[in-house]
This record gives structure tokens, sequence and C-alpha cells, in this order.
């Protein structure tokens, strides 16, 4: 299951902080973390497909994505690690870039993605699923917030999400920023 815990502009010293684990697909090829030939997106890569699950630009825009889990997925769908590229490389704001995504978003297996602007303050979470049913864009508001398989903020496993939630927000308070920005 792949699983994202974040702190959006709930943190005095850092106004995002991940921490993301990516691990459906184990024998699917990708590429290490890297600047991409275009030297304005960082992230992993999928081999096959060419997208990615979590990249960010030079410029403070991040995706991230999770897929959602379902019995029956289209075969002819389009590759969800495109949306994550398509955001990072255009210029539309978060909710403009949601937005257009209306249109097409039926066109992928379920997906749960995150695009953000962090120099603008704004982040969206956009979802395709349920089936059938309109698709979801909702700011995200300060705070901290985990995406699985499922919503936004979604009660899997509710014991498991408060710990690892308590436990990203206490680190992040008690370590020392210094030797913590030089590591990353």
């Amino acid at each position: 299951m792949c699983i994202a815990a974040f702190i959006w502009q709930a943190h005095p010293l850092y106004p995002f902080f991940l921490l993301q684990n990516r691990d459906e697909y184990h024998q699917r090829p990708t590429k290490p973390v890297a600047w991409w030939d275009s030297g304005e997106i960082l992230g992993g890569r999928d081999e096959l497909a060419g997208g990615t699950w979590l990249a960010c630009s030079r410029t403070g825009r991040v995706a991230f994505l999770t897929n959602v889990l379902e019995l029956h997925t289209l075969p002819e769908a389009k590759s969800r690690g495109d949306l994550p590229v398509l955001f990072l490389e255009s210029t539309k704001s978060p909710m403009e870039f949601a937005e257009e995504l209306v249109t097409e978003a039926h066109q992928y297996n379920g997906f749960n993605l995150i695009v953000a602007d962090v120099s603008s303050k704004s982040m969206v979470y956009v979802s395709n699923r349920p089936k059938g049913e309109p698709i979801t864009i909702q700011e995200v508001s300060p705070g901290i917030h985990v995406l699985s398989n499922a919503k936004l903020d979604s009660p899997w496993h509710k014991v498991i999400i408060f710990t690892l939630t308590s436990l990203l927000y206490d680190y992040v308070s008690a370590v020392d920023q210094a030797p913590f920005m030089k590591g990353l």
C-alpha cells in the first residue's frame, strides 16, 4: 500500500514536509531520484510509461499520487504517472490544473493526486474515485494529512495513521534544524 504523510502550512520552520512510501509494482523498472533531462523536474521515474509517483520542480511545485485499490481496472487507461508530470510542466495553479483534469479524469484508473505550489501556499487534492461519482477537488487545509489508497485523510488503519502523523510532527518539531537541513 502506498502511503504519504505530510505537514502542510502548519509548522513554523517547514511549510511542507513529506514522507512517502511507494510499494506497489515492485518488479516494475524505475529510475532513482534525479534531475530529469529538462533540468526542471526532480523525481524518480517509471521506466515503462515515463511518469512518476512523486516529483518537484525548481520553482517550488510538488506533485505526488497514490493508486486507488480496485478489483477491475481499465487495461487501455492512460498512465497515472503522467499526472504529476503534466502538473509540473504546466504553469497552471494547482486549482486550475485540477479543474482542467475533470474532463479527462475518467481516462485513468483510480488515483489520488496532490498538486501544490509551495511559494503560493496552494495545495489541492484530486481523486477520480469512487467510480461513477464526480471527480473530487479539494483545497488542502493547513495541518497533518495522510494519503493512502483511499481518500485523503481516510480513516483506514486509524491507529497507524495517528501514530505516523504524530511521530512525523514530533520529529520535525524536535529536530535541530541545521543538521536536518544539511542532511537534505
